[in-house]
């Protein structure tokens, strides 16, 4: 059964999408911990990250690297976290977050709302800076 990536991937769930080529996707977590809370996914769907094909793994983390400049320069912030946890969907794939401090990415805290307005808004924000 394909993930939910996997159908965002195919179009079958909208997103809002920050950046895509042939192999990775970039767009917005729909329930972020913050602002510009991006997630970075293959496109072909492999459930642990560390069972990526090393070529694939390195294309994801240098197409993560250039999200993470675009969002850093659309929301104001220290630095951009980037963590994998893996076990909320079966898709490898890497958050990156706009942080402030090292709470600012303690997944146990409560999700916050952002409204498809301000989130369509977010996302031409950080697209802009690709």
């Amino acid at each position: 059964m394909p993930s939910i990536f996997s159908k965002i991937v195919a179009g079958e769930i909208p997103c809002y999408k920050i950046a895509e080529n042939e192999e990775f996707l970039a767009f917005l977590d729909a329930f972020p911990l913050m602002a510009g809370h991006t997630l970075v996914i293959p496109k072909n769907e492999v459930d642990y990250l560390y069972d990526l094909p090393d070529e694939t793994l390195a294309g994801l983390m240098v197409f993560s690297k250039s999200i993470a400049k675009a969002v850093e320069k659309a929301i104001p912030c220290k630095r951009i976290g980037v963590t994998v946890i893996g076990l909320e969907v079966p898709h490898a794939h890497v958050h990156l977050m706009p942080i402030n401090g090292v709470a600012d990415m303690n997944f146990s805290q409560p999700k916050i709302s952002i409204d498809k307005e301000e989130m369509e808004t977010i996302a031409a924000k950080i697209r802009s800076f690709l």
